[in-house]
């Protein structure tokens, strides 16, 4: 049975060999934290986009999209408290040179703490069998119960440090805890110092007259800038939302786990603006819809969970993260904020523009509070690679590689292969690809035995595989092997469609959100 680590690394290394990512600059030995969507990967990561974006724009009326520049008026940052607050605490260790985050140190230890009670609990539960109650064993088992302690009090003390951001005390926890980096296996510690995590650049010709700008760290900036001029000219009404798919930058210093955090990565976030008063019904609301969208692929309900923020940035009044559980753990896909006015207010006072929305129903004029929902697009491609790889034993001591992707984000609906490369089967195979190329993302393949093309077609993901036999010139029937189960049925060439179009429409899955 492999490791996590070692089914993750398995992942990576498909993600490579099918097209899905590449290392960014390659050639020249990569960039660090920066990679290359390949030709399979684009197409997973624009239904992924397709997807979201649908969810938001199709379903809601009251909502609609903007796509906003990069490149913004420095000011903007200093509104929103990036130049002065977006700050990671970074420690570095003098024997390796290696920089770490302080945070993700004490974080780390923390997980282990929590893994050691697991161990327990899963050593317990192999013990009892079916008999075995987690919630009680938790609670008296006195080795869980020590461990348990060890957590909480790690866990304050952390909490407190991160809030008041005591750099002093951070540096104090690590070297109380006996942490030491991974490389150099020392406990020779710099102090704990921040670190800005915007990129800058110039804008302007000469050295003089260049302005100094940002790479943007969000995409929400750009639509709460926007937030009159769309309001005016869609005569929106509060509540409504603005959506948004977007690159944005960050000068990552822990940049790891593939795709899960890298400098240059995207961002779908919709901004949702409401009376004040109203934004904690609106932000429970938000909650359970973004949950359904995720539960709504079929990736596994287990495998979502809430996490609520002890830590709430100050201008927030509630926030969560949508956690999926990858290979390392439960990790943050998503996150649903309620950033009250602070955005508006901000970009009112740095600009002296009046930001305000008049409601004909009150009769009166105030600034929207604002609910957030913010998801990696990057997040949510590993999330769906992660729980979509399966290893499987076959009959005949055979293995095959495949992804169970949700049809509807799958990169090649379908795969049409003449049985043999003669007799009028290519062009048959060829009329079929015509006929069904409008609509799916169809692919054809003649290339080697059948076997090994089917296998081809479940390393990327595809949920159907058409072949064209010589019984086809005759009876105007196909054979269909579907994915996730390689059963094989004669299907009629007309009913071949509807057929995929039922298991690739995203509709079903629309209804499924809306219907809850």
């Amino acid at each position: 049975m492999a490791t996590q680590e070692e089914t993750f690394k398995k992942i990576v290394a498909h993600c490579k060999e099918y097209g899905f990512v590449f290392p960014s600059s390659e050639i020249y030995d990569g960039l660090g934290a920066v990679y290359d969507y390949g030709q399979n990967g684009v197409e997973l990561k624009n239904n992924i986009k397709r997807y979201w974006w649908d969810a938001m724009t199709l379903l809601h009326e009251n909502i609609v999209g903007i796509d906003a520049a990069i490149f913004m008026h420095p000011t903007t940052w200093k509104a929103s408290g990036h130049v002065d607050a977006f700050n990671d605490p970074l420690i570095d260790n003098r024997d390796s040179k290696k920089r770490y985050r302080a945070d993700v140190l004490i974080e780390e230890q923390l997980a282990k703490i929590e893994d050691k009670m697991q161990k327990e609990v899963d050593k317990a539960r192999k013990r009892f069998g079916e008999s075995f109650d987690e919630a009680m064993f938790r609670q008296t088992n006195p080795r869980v119960l020590e461990h348990q302690a060890k957590w909480d009090a790690l866990h304050e003390r952390y909490s407190k440090a991160m809030n008041a951001m005591d750099l002093d005390e951070l540096k104090q926890i690590i070297l109380d805890e006996e942490i030491v980096c991974p490389i150099s296996g020392t406990r020779n510690w710099t102090d704990v110092r921040q670190f800005n995590l915007m990129f800058s650049t110039e804008m302007g010709s000469t050295a003089d007259g260049a302005m100094k700008i940002y790479l943007r760290p969000e995409t929400a900036q750009g639509i709460f800038v926007n937030f009159l001029n769309v309001q005016k000219t869609g005569r929106m009404k509060v509540p409504f939302g603005i959506a948004q798919i977007g690159k944005a930058f960050r000068n990552e210093i822990v940049a790891r786990q593939f795709v899960f955090r890298m400098r240059e990565f995207e961002q779908m976030e919709m901004q949702f603006f409401v009376r004040p008063g109203e934004e904690l019904k609106w932000f429970e609301h938000w909650k359970q819809f973004r949950l359904r969208w995720h539960k709504a692929l079929g990736l596994g309900d287990e495998k979502y969970r809430f996490h609520d923020h002890e830590k709430l940035a100050h201008y927030a009044n509630a926030a969560t993260d949508i956690e999926f559980l990858m290979p390392f753990g439960f990790k943050e896909v998503e996150g649903i904020h309620s950033r009250t006015n602070f955005d508006l207010s901000q970009h009112a006072k740095y600009s002296g523009k009046k930001i305000e929305y008049f409601d004909p129903e009150l009769n009166e004029s105030y600034t929207p509070f604002v609910i957030e929902t913010s998801i990696g697009v990057d997040r949510m491609f590993l999330s769906v690679m992660c729980s979509s790889y399966k290893e499987e034993q076959l009959e005949g001591g055979d293995t095959r590689v495949v992804l169970n992707l949700p049809p509807v984000l799958a990169p090649v609906k379908c795969c049409v292969m003449p049985l043999v490369k003669k007799d009028g089967l290519p062009e048959k195979a060829r009329e079929i690809m015509d006929m069904l190329k409008f609509d799916f993302h169809t692919q054809y393949d003649e290339k080697d035995s059948i076997g090994k093309r089917y296998r081809r077609q479940d390393a990327i993901g595809t949920p159907f595989c058409i072949t064209v036999d010589h019984d086809t010139l005759n009876d105007n029937c196909v054979t269909v092997r579907y994915r996730d189960t390689m059963t094989q049925d004669r299907v009629a060439i007309s009913e071949l469609h509807s057929l995929i179009q039922k298991a690739v429409d995203p509709k079903v899955l629309y209804k499924k959100i809306v219907e809850g």
